[in-house]
């Protein structure tokens, strides 16, 4: 008989255990910042919100991918999303990676309240997959022989990090996942409370680990659902960007956590991830926000090389240009002369637009937001 090792092999699996009153803290900050997100969201005009829409989905299907090591253009998922919104867009061709990752992302957002299904997540990976050609099980539960196992380090002698259940248990383990997760929100009035659900959620799919790939970009697409339902709207936060600047700690929790059913450690790592993309989300629609007013201001002012310049400082994020914007960087970005560069640059600080730090080559711009 296989030593048992793994939390789908213990007697209570699937039902998790964690310290409560130690989540405590987490669950009140996720609340009120629930609260200033939504009267944040409010105070937005349409364009705003559109653009918060399109900025956060993209961003989240970026990152999400970029955790699973794929690199996808930015440009592509934004008309990808825009065009899956119904919004105006330029015809050009999009990547099927791109236009896949966009779609769910898409169908997450406009799907939120409805109950989960074995068809939205078949769904859900046919659009992950879009164009690959390896993988023998698209838009169904896998159900090869071999092991499903995480591993690392060399083919002859690896490390197995995590192993799943048998592809033949996976239709009973999903159909048990699905029937928890809408109990939890459709059928009774549970006293699990937000930050525990969505948790229980990424770690609970993520151990299963049903498709044959796309699972870690899934179950983060389930932790949003269990957030969006327990606010009530779209939960539009950056979840995976958060995750993503920390890979290695969101690993490291997977695996301290995928042996025994006690998971208070994963529910604090991922309580706190939660509330980091939550902040993260407040200070786009602020960023945004003052985007708004910033053009209002000095659209009119600016001629077409200055407006291409700030249109791609904006376009960084809230972030801002990495270390300030140089005269070099502006020369480039424009596409003009040094001396054009400089003159343009004295114009803009004159008008306020930027603020100027440091001196000659150390001389860096940052946008005046104030």
């Amino acid at each position: 008989m296989r030593r048992k090792i793994w939390n789908w092999q213990q007697k209570q699996w699937p039902h998790f255990s964690y310290n409560e009153d130690v989540l405590t803290v987490l669950e009140l900050k996720f609340s009120q910042n629930s609260g200033t997100v939504l009267g944040a969201f409010k105070h937005v005009n349409k364009k705003e919100k559109e653009q918060l829409i399109i900025e956060t989905l993209s961003n989240e299907a970026l990152k999400t991918s970029e955790i699973e090591g794929e690199y996808l253009d930015r440009d592509s998922i934004q008309s990808s999303i825009k065009k899956n919104l119904g919004l105006k867009v330029d015809k050009k061709k999009i990547a099927p990676a791109e236009f896949g990752i966009s779609e769910m992302m898409v169908d997450l957002y406009k799907n939120f309240d409805k109950p989960l299904t074995h068809k939205q997540l078949f769904n859900w990976h046919k659009m992950l997959t879009n164009g690959r050609r390896d993988l023998t099980d698209i838009g169904t539960y896998r159900s090869h022989e071999d092991p499903m196992q995480v591993v690392s380090g060399r083919l002859n002698k690896p490390t197995v990090h995590f192993e799943a259940p048998p592809s033949h248990e996976i239709q009973k383990e999903m159909e048990q996942f699905i029937v928890w997760f809408n109990t939890m929100y459709f059928k009774t009035k549970h006293k699990v409370l937000p930050i525990a659900k969505a948790g229980i959620t990424h770690l609970y799919f993520v151990c299963i680990h049903p498709f044959e790939d796309g699972n870690g970009r899934i179950a983060r697409a389930l932790t949003e659902k269990s957030i969006a339902q327990s606010m009530g709207q779209p939960a539009l936060i950056s979840l995976s960007k958060t995750i993503e600047t920390n890979k290695k700690a969101y690993y490291n929790a997977l695996e301290n956590n995928n042996k025994e059913l006690d998971i208070t450690d994963w529910l604090l790592y991922f309580g706190q991830t939660i509330l980091d993309a939550q902040e993260d989300t407040l200070k786009l629609i602020d960023f945004l926000i003052e985007k708004a007013k910033f053009f209002d201001r000095f659209n009119s002012l600016m001629n077409a090389r200055q407006l291409k310049v700030i249109t791609r400082i904006f376009d960084t994020g809230h972030q801002g240009f990495d270390g300030g914007l140089s005269a070099d960087n502006y020369t480039k970005i424009a596409k003009t002369s040094a001396s054009t560069a400089t003159r343009d640059l004295k114009d803009m600080l004159d008008k306020n637009m930027f603020i100027k730090t440091g001196e000659l080559k150390g001389t860096r711009y940052w946008l005046n937001l104030k």
